[in-house]
């Protein structure tokens, strides 16, 4: 069945065949004059004139290059192409009262999804009272049973979780999925912000802007409160699979931010359930690991027997308590797109609240209802797999062809489990600097978690823009930029 979840009269109506809405404007009101919170930005924008606009993006973008910030789009699974990270230098802004709304909820629902993990890797009470189908657990992708009864430090799963939220066309914003595992990101979010200010010192001038930049000293903490020893002088590595990983600038960032070593693989070694750093000086007991290594890939005693990115015997130097490891192995299931239609139930069953943020519409491939509708209406519908993310797997139904559907139809009758359909949603839109003009582009914003201890929401986050016209993928790797994100403090 369709999992609505109160959705907006916008979306209910595309999924009743309706034609597409408009889609918010972030910055313009209804009667095309910008809202009040843009104002005197706007104004600065008319009295300089839009060829400042032009040399300002200009010296954006030879900072970026200048500082080495890229990312990497595949062409193919074998061969990477390293780009400067695209950037549009007018700011989106948030209110102080929308993000007050917007902290409380992002709040809630990760409180909630750790109770789900700790929930579902001991007890299983939610299974076992039919909230949530245990088949959809069982049959997930990323449920590891071999982590079953162990116990994180802190009970804490869900250390570092970025959730993309949209707007929908009548502007509330809505959850478009969780990303539970090894979320990116934050890296750029703050390189936007030093490149903002550097470049535009004037904007700032006008506005009173809450930070980002102590990002790395808010994770530095919460990975020091997670460590077995105590906080006072634990050793912390940032785990990467190496240099040819698509975030690997984001790993060296914040590995060099936080003043803590970098290290792959081979640069540790389990010795009686305890997890060493090999130095010059000898080994070096470990505390706490912050990977960035999926769980596949991370112990190859326990999971692939043929990785050589991860650790082996580091389940067992987590299962004995002796070292923490941010995210928790098992985190994925979380934020598999199929279980994410329940988190609202999720909400109501572990904290007695209604929900904050509502999710968008959709539709389970395991359910014969659901799948007939959407097979029936392909064109209208974004299909995901459920464990993909980065844009891949992903069928936009507006923009298919015939034989794409016919594609996308054989893999959901071979493995409905592996996917899931949501109305497509007027993603909202904000005005760009591209090529001497400004035009308005799709956009989606990406908020920035971390639990220690407490949960703490960075005021701010990486939002991210479908440079392309008319595109509602905003995902770097499939040609999508970012912005600068500013959460005023009053």
């Amino acid at each position: 069945m369709l999992r609505q979840f109160q959705s907006s009269g916008a979306v209910q109506a595309q999924a009743n065949g309706a034609g597409p809405a408009m889609a918010y404007h972030e910055f313009y009101g209804d009667n095309f004059r910008p809202r009040d919170h843009y104002l005197p930005m706007w104004e600065h924008i008319q009295t300089t004139g839009q060829q400042m606009l032009g040399t300002k993006a200009h010296e954006a973008h030879l900072a970026l290059h200048t500082e080495g910030v890229t990312f990497t789009v595949y062409a193919n699974e074998d061969e990477g192409i390293e780009r400067v990270w695209p950037f549009d230098i007018l700011p989106r802004i948030i209110t102080a009262p929308e993000w007050t709304m917007l902290e409380a909820g992002l709040k809630q629902r990760i409180r909630a999804l750790n109770l789900f993990l700790k929930d579902l890797y001991h007890g299983q009470r939610i299974l076992k009272d039919g909230v949530v189908p245990p088949e959809l657990i069982y049959r997930g992708k990323d449920f590891r049973r071999e982590i079953m009864d162990i116990d994180p430090p802190h009970d804490i799963y869900t250390h570092i979780s970025g959730v993309d939220l949209i707007r929908d066309e009548e502007g509330r914003y809505l959850v478009l999925e969780d990303n539970l595992r090894t979320p990116s990101g934050v890296s750029y979010m703050i390189e936007n912000r030093m490149v903002e200010r550097r470049i535009l010192p004037e904007f700032f001038a006008r506005y009173k802007v809450r930070r980002v930049e102590h990002y790395p000293a808010l994770l530095l903490q919460a990975l020091r409160f997670l460590a077995p020893r105590g906080p006072d002088n634990a050793t912390i590595v940032l785990l990467t699979p190496g240099i040819f990983n698509s975030a690997y600038f984001e790993h060296t960032f914040l590995a060099k931010e936080m003043g803590v070593e970098l290290a792959e693989g081979r640069d540790l070694v389990c010795k009686n359930d305890k997890v060493y750093l090999k130095t010059t000086h000898g080994l070096r007991r470990v505390d706490v690991i912050y990977r960035r290594v999926d769980d596949d890939f991370l112990d190859p005693l326990v999971f692939r027997s043929d990785s050589a990115l991860g650790v082996a015997g580091v389940i067992d130097a987590w299962r004995a308590g002796n070292v923490a490891l941010v995210n928790a192995p098992g985190s994925g299931i979380a934020d598999d797109k199929a279980v994410y239609a329940y988190v609202p139930e999720i909400i109501r069953y572990y904290l007695g609240e209604s929900p904050i943020l509502q999710n968008v519409p959709t539709y389970q491939m395991t359910d014969h209802q659901d799948r007939a509708y959407v097979l029936d209406n392909m064109e209208r519908m974004v299909i995901k797999a459920v464990a993909e993310s980065g844009g891949y797997g992903m069928l936009m139904g507006p923009s298919s062809t015939a034989s794409q559907r016919a594609e996308f139809a054989k893999k959901i009758a071979d493995n409905p489990r592996n996917y899931i359909a949501q109305p497509v949603v007027q993603l909202s839109r904000h005005i760009c600097y591209l090529d001497g003009e400004l035009e308005s582009r799709h956009l989606d914003l990406r908020p920035f978690i971390i639990y220690g201890d407490g949960i703490q929401v960075v005021p701010g986050g990486l939002t991210r823009v479908a440079l392309t016209k008319g595109s509602l993928v905003v995902n770097s790797s499939q040609g999508g930029g970012s912005k600068d994100t500013w959460v005023l403090a009053d």
